[in-house]
């Protein structure tokens, strides 16, 4: 079994009734809602970090080389835009 941390947090009473109605609405335990709510942001700060990253080495102009290989603007048969 993975190891869990004990953490007191204190929530103001109007973000705890939230936390409460929308656990309950969800059918969770309050806990499972909080954890579930912080792993979701680490996600997104960690997903930010990388995207950061990755974009500082991005190479100016590849896109455009990129897409120059990419071929025409004609339509492969059945591959057209509906309505046009």
């Amino acid at each position: 079994m993975a190891s869990v941390s004990n953490f007191a947090l204190r929530l103001p009473p109007s973000l705890m009734e939230d936390v409460k109605a929308l656990s309950a609405q969800d059918s969770v335990s309050i806990n499972q809602f909080v954890v579930q709510a912080v792993a979701e942001r680490v996600a997104i700060m960690r997903d930010r970090g990388f995207l950061r990253a990755r974009a500082a080495r991005a190479e100016q102009g590849a896109m455009a080389r990129i897409l120059e290989k990419a071929g025409t603007d004609e339509a492969i048969p059945g591959d057209e835009i509906p309505g046009e």
